[in-house]
Order: C-alpha cells, then structure tokens, then sequence
C-alpha cells in the first residue's frame, strides 16, 4: 500500500490567526479551519487558489501541499488552479482540513524475559492499542493491566500517539521494552467459553477472552468467538458464482480475524477503510471499506459532516454507493478480448484488484451505537512499493500507463490521482500500476472527472495496436447488462453517463487520438468551464423533444459527438 495516510492534527489556534492580508482589504474573508473537532481562524482572499491556501497552511503548519485535502460544504475542493470564490468558499465558512501522513509504523518489542518480535501498528493508534495487541493469544506476552511499556527508559502512558514517539526517532523502527511479565488473568465475558492454557515462558495460567477473539487452539472452536465475528459475501443473484480467487481472500481474513487480528483502519482516504490481515498477523490480505463509513456517510470516522442531500465529495456520487462502483470496477475490468468470465480467474486489462461486496461483523469497526454487521467492499490487498506521487511518472511504461487511461475514461473517474495509483513490479522487474479506489466511477454527470495521468508524458503516446483492439471490444450496454447480474441495476444517470464515456473511447481510438486528447475533451479546464464532452451532452440535450427514448437520445450524442470530434481533428 502507498506510505501516505491521512491523520487528524489538532493545533494551537493561534497558529492560523495572523493574517498575510490587510484586515480592511475589501477582498479578505475569515474562514474556519476544521482540524480534528477545533475551529482554526485563517484569513484569505476570495481571489487565492486552492493551491495558494494550501501552501499556506504548509508554511504554518508544514503539512506538504500534496498531503492536504480540503473539503467545504460536502464537496472537496480538488481542483488546484481553481479559485476559492469558484467553490462558493464565503466569509464564515467551515473548511475541513484532512492531512495525509506515513499511516504504519514498525515496533520492535522485548520483554524481560528476553522474548523478542515485531509488528506495524497504525501511528494514530496510542501505547494502549499497543498494549491491546501485546495481550493477544499471538502474542502472548502480558495482560494489558501488568505491562509498563518503555522507550529509552522512558514509561510511556497509554494516551501517547505512537505518531508523538515517531517524531523524535529517527528510526524507522521504534523499539519498546515490556519490563513487566506477570501473571496473567483476564477476566472472561462469556464464562461458558473460557480456555486455560500454560504459557510455555512462565507456567503462568492464561484465562483468555474468547469472546473477544484471543486466541484457539487446534480443533478448539469456540461458538462465543464465531457469534462476534462473521465474514460472508453478499450475493444478490445465486447464478453469480463467486470467483475462487475471492473466495480464497475472504477464507484467509476471516482466519485472521479468528486469530483475533483486528482490522487495522488505514489512515489513506476520507472514509474508513481497514486493512484486514492473515492468520500469522505478518500479512495483510485484503481491504474492506463499509458503505456506513464512506465520506460525509452517517458513521465516517474522519470527521466530516454528514452528506445533506445525499450527493458525495464529488459532483455526481452519491454517500453509500462507493461499494458498489468498487465492485463495479472490478467486474467491468474485462481481461484482454473478452467478456468476464462467472468464473472470473484473471486479472482485468486494466490490473484493478479483485473485490467483490461482503456483510463482516466486527468490533473492530467503527460504531459509534453499538457494534453492527456492515456491508461494503472487499478487495484483495495488492503488494506494493508505494504510489505513483512517491516518484516520477518519467519511468512508467507507457502500456501501464494507457491501461489506467482505458479505465478512468470508460468509467468517467472522478477522483483519479497519482495517489490511488500503486507501483509494483513484475517478474521481470518491469514497473507495474495498480489501480485502486474506485468509489467514485461512473457518476451521473462528468463535471468532477480528473486525471492525473493527463499530464504525464506518456498519455502524449499513441494507443498499442493490443490496447486498440481490447477498446474496441467493449460494449456499453452488454457491460450495463452484467453489472445487473451481478446485482447493481445501475441508476439511469450513470448509465447515460457510462454509454456516453465508453461511445468517446471508441469514437477517439477510430479517430487515432492519445489519451491525452481523449481524457481533454473529458475534463474541465477549470471549475466554471465545462468540458467539451458536457458541451456535448448539452447540444444534444437541446436537440431532443420530451419522451424521446433514451437509444434516441443516445444516437443523438452520437451524431454530436462525431461533428464535434472532427473540428478537434
């Protein structure tokens, strides 16, 4: 996964108060910068950019400008160049500020009895999750009551952020002491299920919580343990087979999450995503990110509002749908030349991870009123060596390149960033992109469709003859057709939307034109300038007469489209 995260910081307020602009300067706001539940004071001028506000706060607070995310009234305020008058950012106005950070950090533990182990915890978990996961059956060690946890001989509370410990060591691995081993006895919630085992360092007996998923052994299942925890597939249609492939990462987190391995919740993104890990607790397996604890949804951890009418951080979304264009994602990510098989063993052309949607019941989650089972989307969790903004794009291939182009086009993304894009390598040393985070494809208009891809060399690059091809295999309405039997009968508005985004794929490709031209007639310039392909839509729209039939309305864009695409030739 990429090293970046997103943590809340909670500042002095005074940081932001002394203002860069005369107070009396007829263009000058005051806004309210939300920082983990404080309200900042920060003055502005209407006419500063985003990019401008955010090197600010950089040269206040040194969070870098890549590491920000601003949102102000339910919408991110994504596009750099735009002003902050563009986004209606007014006098008095709350921006919610989000600051991406290293998300894991390394903790090499030993205790006094010289047993020694490492593990990665979350830097917004404290000493006392630490302690939590010390007291599990893997690990243990000591109960949470008898540990005194130290770094360079310090005693650490357990309110200490393990981000705190990581800025005064230089490291990359923090190293703790256990200095107590005592004996230990936990006192179980659900007596009918109590295990006693001997603990091989000590001979202390160890009463585990089973109830909380501590730890079993050999054919020892205990009931308690699988009534706090499931972990099934939602499936709508019983003709849609689930992948084995899927099925193999579902049976390998719910084994983790039997050994007691919390979901671990990523610090990456606006809305809760967990990292799910194996039985040995050394692997990540998958990620699972509920529909309950998306952006500005009811249970979102990060601290932004909830959606008031419904519509996502970006224009045409909506709250609690992301799983399902997750999973959309994947099921359209068609191998090369042909359709989706149900049995769907490979990997898509264009390399999107397999996911599928899952009910998973865990404590582990966030649940502000009182734990519930949670239906969102699984994905299998790619091995990675960071994302695309931790290097130059100078050394992507082209073809890997093109593939993620293929994708953000057809599926109009609205949040494609060399963030959500992961490096890894092949076999033969070859970089390999990954893409991820598709909760915001195929939306009902194409007003917040970006791409960071656009601006990198290789989109300046003619399609391959095998790309060409694959592109002109796709067909919009049998893919319409297959996102129904896997059980998402896509709203009207995107469907519109897909038809018309797959119609300029194609029509583009016959025309000879790069990605680059392409993804520029999807994209606005700025905030107020509709893109061509709007453009488009529009005219069309202004062709048509009341009850006209959607293929009617269709063949009518097309016809546009065409006259349209001949003038940019």
């Amino acid at each position: 996964m990429s090293s970046a995260g997103v943590i809340a910081i909670n500042p002095r307020n005074d940081d932001f108060i002394l203002p860069l602009y005369p107070v009396h300067n007829h263009d000058s706001i005051v806004i309210h910068l939300a920082i983990s539940g404080s309200l900042v004071p920060m003055r502005i001028l209407e006419s500063d950019s985003i990019a401008s506000v955010k090197l600010r706060i950089q040269t206040y607070k040194g969070f870098v400008v890549k590491n920000q995310k601003l949102v102000c009234g339910g919408r991110e305020l994504s596009r750099s160049n735009s002003l902050v008058k563009d986004y209606g950012v007014g006098d008095g106005n709350v921006v919610h500020l989000v600051v991406r950070l290293s998300d894991l950090q390394l903790i090499n533990v030993k205790t006094s009895c010289g047993k020694e182990f490492t593990f990665h915890v979350d830097k917004n978990h404290d000493v006392g999750y630490v302690k939590k996961q010390l007291a599990k059956g893997n690990k243990g060690l000591v109960d949470i009551q008898e540990q005194e946890i130290l770094f360079k001989g310090e005693q650490l509370e357990d309110e200490r952020l393990i981000n705190d410990i990581c800025k005064n060591n230089n490291d990359a691995v923090i190293h703790l002491r256990v200095r107590k081993s005592a004996k230990i006895r936990a006192k179980p919630v659900e007596k009918n299920f109590e295990l006693s085992i001997i603990a091989p360092e000590t001979n202390d007996v160890k009463e585990y919580d089973v109830a909380h998923g501590i730890e079993y052994y050999g054919s020892v299942f205990k009931e308690g343990l699988k009534r706090s925890i499931r972990l099934e597939p939602v499936i709508v249609n019983p003709k849609a087979v689930v992948p084995s492939v899927l099925l193999d990462v579902m049976n390998a987190t719910y084994d983790g999450l039997m050994k007691g391995n919390y979901p671990i919740r990523s610090s990456e993104g606006t809305g809760g995503a967990y990292l799910m890990m194996d039985a040995t607790g050394s692997k990540y397996i998958s990620v699972f990110k509920p529909i309950d604890e998306e952006p500005m949804a009811v249970n979102n951890p990060r601290g932004l509002p909830v959606s008031v009418d419904g519509e996502g951080l970006k224009k045409g979304t909506t709250v609690g749908e992301g799983a399902f264009r997750e999973v959309a994602a994947y099921v359209l990510d068609h191998p090369k030349g042909e359709r989706r098989s149900i049995s769907g063993e490979h990997m898509g052309f264009s390399g999107v991870p397999p996911t599928l949607l899952a009910m998973c019941l865990h404590k582990g989650f966030n649940h502000p009123d009182g734990v519930k089972e949670k239906i969102g989307s699984l994905q299998m969790f790619m091995e990675n060596n960071g994302s695309c903004e931790d290097m130059g794009p100078s050394a992507f291939p082209v073809d890997e390149v093109h593939k993620i182009a293929v994708l953000d086009i057809r599926m109009a993304n609205a949040d494609r960033h060399a963030g959500n894009i992961l490096v890894s390598k092949g076999e033969d040393g070859q970089l390999v992109l990954i893409p991820i985070d598709h909760g915001y494809c195929l939306p009902t208009s194409f007003e917040d469709c970006t791409f960071d891809w656009l601006y990198w060399p290789q989109a300046r690059q003619p399609f391959s003859p095998e790309t060409v091809k694959y592109i002109k295999s796709l067909d919009a309405e049998e893919d319409i057709a297959l996102l129904n039997f896997y059980g998402w009968n896509l709203p009207s508005d995107c469907a519109r939307t897909f038809r018309i985004s797959t119609m300029l794929l194609k029509k583009g490709v016959e025309k000879g034109f790069t990605p680059f031209v392409i993804g520029n007639i999807m994209c606005r310039d700025n905030l107020n300038k509709k893109s061509v392909i709007e453009e488009i839509v529009k005219e069309a729209e202004d062709l048509v007469l009341s009850g006209w039939s959607e293929a009617a309305f269709i063949k009518t864009v097309s016809q546009v489209m065409d006259r349209r695409l001949d003038s940019i030739r």
